[in-house]
């Protein structure tokens, strides 16, 4: 059963994402919230010192994290966003319900700003030209023994990588054999816990002690 269809109530960053991972109990009433997606946009402003709204942005996988950073993604009206799944009709139908905030006349040469791929190597490599920040959102790295989701040779110098894995993974390392900027998921993790703990007390964290506990 889903966190969600256990609250009461659902509050703005719950709707907006699709999923509830933080819980607030205000007077007996269940709150639920979502910090993914705050949490992935400071965690990318931590690690490469950009901002989610600047970057065309590659995502890996939309199980629950991946569609959360995507509808952040488009939430923070990104440049340009690419979503990949091994199931291509569930990135389609992805596509289709974030399509409302693309619609502006921003183009990129011609590049659409949103669009659904298969996982497919050729034609993701076909796209890292107009790609600023690939996240990886899969499970690909979880396991001892998983290849890298993209191959070295695809990738290139200019991309920053965002595994939302907690450790080093074969794509982290991938990335730095080509010279790319690339970060782990702690960064994401340590952002998300920040932010519950401000919906749980009303005050900010001592970020620095959390970082350390984590490192």
């Amino acid at each position: 059963m889903e966190l969600a269809s256990l609250v009461d109530e659902l509050a703005e960053s719950a709707q907006q994402l699709g999923g509830v991972n933080t819980v607030l109990n205000q007077e007996g009433r269940l709150i639920g919230f979502n910090t993914d997606g705050l949490g992935w946009v400071r965690a990318i402003r931590e690690s490469f010192s950009l901002d989610v709204r600047d970057l065309r942005i590659l995502i890996l996988g939309i199980g629950g994290a991946g569609q959360a950073l995507a509808r952040q993604a488009a939430l923070e009206n990104c440049e340009r966003l690419v979503l990949v799944n091994r199931n291509a009709a569930k990135a389609q139908d992805l596509v289709q319900a974030l399509t409302p905030h693309f619609q502006d006349t921003r183009l990129l040469g011609a590049n659409c700003r949103l669009k659904a791929l298969p996982w497919d190597e050729a034609l993701i490599a076909s796209e890292l030209d107009q790609i600023d920040l690939v996240v990886n959102a899969s499970s690909l790295g979880l396991k001892p023994g998983d290849p890298s989701p993209l191959p070295p040779h695809i990738l290139q110098p200019h991309l920053c990588i965002y595994d939302t894995i907690t450790r080093p993974t074969p794509l982290q390392a991938a990335a730095r054999s080509v010279g790319a900027r690339c970060a782990n998921g702690l960064s994401m993790l340590l952002h998300q816990g920040a932010l519950s703990f401000e919906i749980w007390t009303g005050q900010s964290p001592d970020l620095h002690a959390m970082r350390q506990t984590l490192s």
